[in-house]
Parts: C-alpha cells; sequence; structure tokens
C-alpha cells in the first residue's frame, strides 16, 4: 500500500502590508510560527514562509510531500510559470530554488484561502493577539459591523 503524500501548509503575510511580517507552516496537524520576521511586504512574508516550509520537509526527510499556498504570485514564481520583478523576490527565489536543490523533486500547488490551514491558523493566532489587547477578533468585528444590515444599504 502506497504511504500518502506528506501535505505542508504555508502562509506568510504582514500588518499593514507593508508592514511587520510572520509566517507559518502546517505540517502534520502541527503549526510552526514564525512571528517578527522583519518588515516587508505580504509577498516576501508567503516566500519567507515557503521556504521555511520547504526547510521542515527537508529536516522530516520526507521523500514525498507537496507544499500547499494560497498565493499566486509566491506558486507561479516557484514553479518558473511567472518572474520574480523585483531584487527582494529574486533573492527569495534563489534561496529557495538552493533548498529545493537539496530536497528533489517538489511539488508545489496553490490552493484556496480557506484550504489553506496555515492560514487559518495565521488568522486564529491574530484573532488570539487582538483578543489578548481588548479588540475584538475579525470576525467578531465583521459580525458587529453587519448586525442591523437589512440588504438594502451598505453597513
Amino acid at each position: 500500500m502506497l504511504k500518502p503524500r506528506l501535505k505542508i501548509y504555508f502562509d506568510g503575510g504582514c500588518q499593514p502590508n507593508p508592514g511587520e511580517m510572520e509566517a507559518a507552516v502546517v505540517v502534520r496537524g502541527i503549526t510552526h510560527h514564525w512571528p517578527n520576521l522583519g518588515h516587508g511586504t505580504n509577498n516576501d512574508a508567503e516566500w519567507l514562509a515557503l521556504i521555511h516550509a520547504l526547510r521542515i520537509a527537508r529536516d522530516l526527510g520526507e521523500p514525498d510531500f507537496e507544499l500547499l499556498g494560497d498565493s499566486a504570485v509566491v506558486v507561479n514564481q516557484a514553479t518558473g510559470a511567472q518572474k520574480c520583478r523585483s531584487g527582494a523576490l529574486q533573492r527569495h527565489r534563489a534561496a529557495f530554488a538552493g533548498l529545493a536543490a537539496e530536497c528533489g523533486a517538489i511539488r508545489i500547488k496553490r490552493i484556496g484561502r480557506f484550504q489553506n490551514l496555515a492560514g487559518i491558523a495565521l488568522d486564529r493566532i491574530a484573532d488570539a493577539r487582538r483578543t489578548a489587547a481588548g479588540k475584538l477578533p475579525f470576525a467578531s468585528q465583521d459580525a458587529a459591523r453587519l448586525e442591523g444590515f437589512d440588504g438594502r444599504r451598505e453597513p
């Protein structure tokens, strides 16, 4: 019986964009989180998340894995379907390529935002931070904003 391919989810973000970056990787139900990755753009954060995901795959010694992320730009740049236009993105691509050379065949796939377990983990971490700071989590803000919305006007 064939062993199922290991799925490794990655996501990065920053607040605001550009701003303070963070990244998350989820593998085998475990969330790996890197807060405070410095200042950069959303694409920088997504690249850093992908690089961290590849490092985890390498360290696990898994020969058959798939990297799953929701950033079309980063997935397309990593697979060579799209060029990296900025120097920063080219450096991320070069770091990824060097690491990928150690790992053999790499599978990268774009998935929807709501299927990305790493993105869900980042949302929950952000909500926990907001709650600890005495602010409403983002989902609660949306519900409060829409309370009383009758569908006929913009809330």
